[in-house]
């Protein structure tokens, strides 16, 4: 097992200097591939240094959020995604104190979530029973003044992207569980959003029973799995002022 983790790290690694090279040379050519999303991608505003940046960042954080199953085990794609999107080095360890900071901020804050620095990031970890009753995806009176105080820590650091998760445990079937989710990670994003941060900040991504933390043969384990977690980890603005020696 260990083996495998070390062949997969590398293959991440690997993943992450190709995704920087050819952003490095997207930049240079001056081309892009069209998106039909359109967007920062194909912003004539933008410069090509900044938009290669933005297609080798978001291949690593792809890559990273697959490969972080795998290599952090029971830690899910929260930390995946926050792996895939760390530059390391120097400016990786600028951006860390940073995080140190807001992370200080949101445990002094949040008194009902979990709160982890993550290498360059912070994962954040509700359980779903806080902000959710059972089956439901319509966040609880109770459970927004949690959410309100984590919006005021983002505004305060508004270089960072912010990736909400949703997850059930295996009660059910997937048809009602995943959308479930989704909905929840929804719900937790718009209510954030609702509160002032940037929704360009934000995506959402629901998984359903299919990423466990803990024994679903357990009631214990189940509330475990039911949960909603957030990862929050440097954007473009952000790397290029660490880099610089202006953040």
């Amino acid at each position: 097992m260990n083996s495998l983790k070390s062949l997969l790290s590398l293959l991440l690694l690997c993943t992450i200097l190709f995704s920087a090279c050819k952003s490095s040379q997207t930049a240079s050519s001056g081309s892009l591939p069209s998106s039909n999303g359109g967007g920062a991608r194909n912003d004539p505003g933008m410069s090509k240094t900044a938009k290669g940046g933005l297609i080798g960042a978001g291949a690593g954080a792809a890559a990273g959020a697959v490969l972080g199953r795998v290599i952090g085990g029971k830690n899910g794609t929260a930390i995946g995604a926050i792996t895939g999107a760390a530059v390391g080095g120097a400016t990786g360890a600028v951006i860390g104190r940073k995080m140190d900071k807001q992370a200080e901020e949101l445990q002094r804050d949040m008194k009902n979530a979990r709160v982890e620095r993550v290498g360059e990031g912070i994962k954040i970890t509700f359980d779903s029973g806080i902000l959710f009753d059972t089956n439901k995806s319509d966040l609880r009176a109770a459970s927004q003044t949690e959410i309100q105080n984590m919006a005021t820590v983002l505004k305060k650091y508004p270089d960072t992207n912010v990736l909400v998760e949703g997850h059930t445990d295996n009660s059910g079937s997937d048809a009602i569980n995943q959308p479930l989710s989704e909905r929840r990670a929804q719900a937790v994003a718009n209510y954030t959003i609702q509160q002032g941060v940037d929704a360009a900040r934000i995506t959402t991504k629901g998984y359903g029973s299919s990423q466990p933390v803990a024994d679903n043969t357990t009631m214990e384990g189940k509330q475990a799995n039911r949960r909603v977690e957030i990862a929050i980890f440097a954007n473009e603005k952000m790397k290029k002022a660490a880099e610089n020696g202006t953040l």
